[in-house]
């Protein structure tokens, strides 16, 4: 290979002398896509939130949390490549990597059109061009379908990320678009911030009719759901609060095939 040039999310292009045969990954989705791929064997060091695929992950070495990773770690991994993403990693942890010499790639989707061209820049990065065409296709496939679904006027709802305080999915985020792409319209978008603090009772003014409670971060669950019940809200009213797995949510890579299958027919 005479060498590859790919330009990040932050706009900075990486030129490569041949692909990276070690790869420490600090994002929990982009190690599951790196697996996916076919390329699990390159990934060499990933945090402790990278918990898919299992039996992937199980033996490879782990550098801590997605905030605060040990560079120490990471530098004895020798790795060629390090991919981090925007929202999930600091920029000082970027910055430190970077003064020890190591390349570092951030990622930063915020739209399912973003999260495609992602995938595809790991498939190259890797040189699993083939696999990573394979899975946007998939992806494309089920996007199609779940346009081709969504009613006018769409549906409002709300996703939940975390309680006490209540935490939602803002605008300018994955997890926005891909409830959009699904068919559905977000109350809280117009609100400052990404992930903007709600209380109950504006719960029930925005008026969701539907109230999506993902497993991560706050892993969510059926008393959650009951709680919720009791507010005054078309979604309470009509049973329609939903425990869903928060990968499908917020990962992007091998899961979104099946997150716009599953949130366009809650959406409906």
């Amino acid at each position: 290979m005479a060498g590859l040039k790919l330009v990040d999310s932050l706009g900075r292009e990486h030129a490569l002398a041949a692909r990276p045969r070690r790869i420490v990954s600090l994002v929990p989705s982009h190690t599951e896509t790196l697996f996916a791929l076919g390329a699990g064997a390159r990934v060499a060091g990933v945090t402790d939130y990278c918990v898919h695929p299992a039996s992937g992950v199980a033996g490879t070495t782990k550098v801590g949390g997605t905030k605060n990773p040990s560079l120490r770690r990471i530098q004895e991994l020798r790795p060629d490549l390090v991919i981090a993403n925007k929202e999930e990693n600091r920029r000082a942890t970027v910055r430190a990597l970077e003064e020890a010499g190591i390349p570092v790639f951030v990622t930063y989707a915020r739209t399912v059109h973003g999260a495609l061209e992602e995938i595809a820049a790991l498939g190259r990065l890797t040189g699993q061009e083939q696999a990573a065409g394979q899975l946007v296709e998939e992806i494309e496939e089920a996007w199609a379908a779940a346009r081709a679904r969504i009613r006018e006027p769409r549906t409002p709802v709300i996703a939940l990320v975390w309680k006490a305080p209540y935490m939602a999915v803002g605008s300018d985020n994955f997890a926005d678009a891909l409830l959009y792409e699904s068919g559905g319209c977000n109350p809280l978008a117009g609100r400052p911030g990404r992930y903007p603090r709600i209380e109950a009772a504006e719960l029930e003014q925005a008026a969701p009719e539907v109230i999506l409670l993902p497993t991560e971060p706050y892993a969510f669950g059926e008393s959650d759901r009951l709680e919720l019940l009791r507010l005054r809200c078309p979604a309470a009213q009509s049973g329609r609060i939903h425990v869903v797995e928060g990968e499908l949510l917020t990962w992007y890579g091998p899961r979104m095939a099946r997150a716009l299958q599953h949130l366009s027919a809650l959406l409906l």
